[in-house]
């Protein structure tokens, strides 16, 4: 793919430079959006959506730089609602919908962080998958 370039433009007064123009693109704006948290045992994971679906930012406790057991729990799973909703703060978001997938102890944790930074909070949506019958156990041993 290469690098990327950037145009740098500088005008000239008088004989005299001035300090150059960088070109940046706009950021995205987005007044709604969709929070996932995904909770485990051993991690937690947070990704902000539009309504569309698109992942806009994403974050979880190991990127935050817990380790091991750490990781699951939910003062690390609050660090990362806190972390995406000052990032989320920047693109201008005003609500979220929130869906909640997993058992770990981060689930509430996580969302929490994330209203304290402002956001409006429309609804909360659990997905945790639920086996209906599951795989047959095993024989029993016979000694």
């Amino acid at each position: 793919m290469g690098k990327k370039r950037i145009v740098n433009k500088t005008e000239e007064v008088d004989g005299v430079k001035e300090a150059p123009v960088v070109s940046t693109s706009s950021k995205k704006h987005l007044d709604t959006g969709i929070l996932f948290v995904h909770s485990s045992f051993n991690n937690t994971k947070v990704i902000l959506t539009d309504k569309k679906g698109n992942v806009l930012l994403k974050s979880s406790a190991g990127a935050l730089g817990f380790k091991g057991a750490k990781k699951g729990t939910p003062f690390a799973a609050a660090k990362v609602g806190e972390e995406l909703a000052t990032k989320a703060a920047t693109l201008g978001l005003k609500s979220v919908d929130v869906v909640i997938k997993g058992i770990g102890s981060g689930r509430e944790s996580a969302v929490r962080g994330f209203i304290t930074k402002g956001a409006a909070l429309n609804s909360v949506k659990d997905e945790t998958p639920v086996p209906h019958n599951g795989p047959k156990p095993k024989k029993a041993r016979r000694v």
